[in-house]
């Protein structure tokens, strides 16, 4: 066992190692981004397109700015806070809902 006295966490390399999956994840939630822009305009533009865009864009948005804040965080920080719920449920629920637009462009 270490030296840590009881009680402290030595957290090694988890904060480097999460502050890369939330840039993963990142990526991947942009690429279905411009995949679902990109599929909602590819016949030109009509009205149900514009809206399934501006959509996909807001969520993207959303869940570029809150990973962004995480990542700084896990930058930062020695030992990083626990991420809030309410980010936790803003986070999940657009992930979702871009899961969802892009389910409906599909169809």
């Amino acid at each position: 066992m270490s030296g840590a006295a009881p009680g402290e966490r030595d957290p090694g390399l988890q904060p480097e190692r999460t502050r890369l999956a939330w840039r993963r994840t990142t990526l991947s939630v942009t690429v279905a981004a411009v995949l679902g822009v990109r599929t909602s305009l590819h016949e030109g533009p009509s009205a149900a397109g514009v809206v399934a865009c501006a959509l996909c864009s807001a969520l993207w948005l959303g869940f570029l700015l809150l990973a962004h804040r995480r990542i700084r965080a896990l930058a930062t920080a020695a030992r990083p806070a626990a991420l809030p719920p309410r980010h936790a449920t803003a986070v999940a629920l657009c992930t979702v809902a871009l899961a969802g637009c892009a389910a409906a462009l599909v169809l």
